[in-house]
């Protein structure tokens, strides 16, 4: 088993930052992907930051490239956001998978994939 738990979450206004911090924990394998997931009320989750052990490159959805930052240290992982819009307002997910992924971006589509699965953190962006 494999222990995700999401902080940092908050309420910020538009053009503000925040840095959400995952701790892992339990037993995790050497291979394995991360990645950051948000669900905004009334619309499907989306992968915006995934890493795979294959493709040390981090992934960032579109929407979220050039403002967002996928970071790791040991058995912590972080996102920090920049630049922040209402329009990134959701519970933003953490979730580790020990399925194979060649390419980081994989990771971000596939969230079927995701074994565990953290109980997320809310962030809101006010305009």
């Amino acid at each position: 088993q494999v222990q995700l738990v999401e902080s940092g979450g908050g309420l910020v206004q538009s053009g503000g930052s925040l840095r959400l911090s995952c701790a892992i924990s339990g037993r995790t394998l050497d291979y394995h992907s991360i990645g950051w997931f948000r669900q905004a009320p009334g619309k499907e989750r989306e992968g915006v930051s995934c890493i795979s052990s294959s493709d040390p490159t981090p992934y960032y959805a579109d929407s979220v490239k050039g403002r967002f930052t996928f970071s790791r240290e040991q058995n912590t992982v972080y996102l920090q956001m920049n630049s922040l819009k209402p329009g990134d307002t959701a519970v933003y997910y953490c979730a580790y998978s020990v399925t194979f992924f060649d390419k980081s971006n994989l990771v971000c589509s596939r969230d079927y994939d995701m074994d565990y699965w953290g109980k997320g953190t809310l962030v809101t962006v006010s305009s």
